[in-house]
């Protein structure tokens, strides 16, 4: 998924609701913190979190690890407004995500899993009219990181650190800018 079409996506989904608060949210905090959606999906209401002033989240990563980094301007409106409208911060140990209940419509008390937040982007792509082959949880991951390495001051190792890559050949391998640099080529082919 290129940056225009996660942008696209995050600005498709109605946000009169507390599941399209929910949904921004979640999409949100994958792209820009580079997050896997098991550490996204795992994470507790106290793992949003203020310091020094910034809004800050606490990833479970894999290995029992947590993973630490500050929100993105988007990103500290967009849970904040999920968190207030939901009523979240009265529950501050349950599940940041939860399922929604089909009858009702509203958030239940359980933890929404990795396979219904991979139905809620494939649903929410689809309605943006995002046809990317192969769109999963994990194409967030490879958005985020290809969004952040397209500035001109970003930093490979600055990348690696805010994926929690221990190796900066795993960041590599999320980086999609070259798939740009190959059409840009293979245009230029004038025959």
């Amino acid at each position: 998924m290129t940056p225009t079409e996660a942008r696209k996506l995050s600005r498709s989904i109605p946000t009169d609701t507390l599941v399209g608060l929910r949904d921004r949210a979640l999409i949100g905090l994958m792209i820009d913190t580079f997050a896997r959606v098991s550490a996204t999906v795992t994470m507790n209401v106290k793992d949003v979190y203020r310091k020094q002033d910034h809004l800050w989240v606490r990833l479970h990563e894999k290995g029992g690890k947590h993973h630490e980094m500050p929100c993105q301007h988007n990103l500290k409106e967009w849970l904040q407004e999920y968190i207030e409208a939901a009523g979240l911060a009265e529950d501050p140990n349950g599940p940041l995500f939860r399922t929604v209940d089909r009858k009702t419509k509203q958030l239940g008390a359980n933890r929404l899993d990795r396979q219904r937040a991979w139905a809620m982007v494939k649903r929410r792509a689809k309605k943006a009219g995002i046809d990317t082959p192969g769109i999963c949880n994990h194409t967030f991951r490879g958005t985020g990181i290809t969004a952040y390495l397209e500035h001109p001051e970003a930093k490979l190792e600055h990348a690696q650190q805010m994926a929690a890559h221990s190796d900066p050949k795993t960041t590599r391998l999320y980086d999609r800018r070259s798939d740009q640099v190959s059409l840009d080529e293979v245009e230029r082919i004038g025959i």
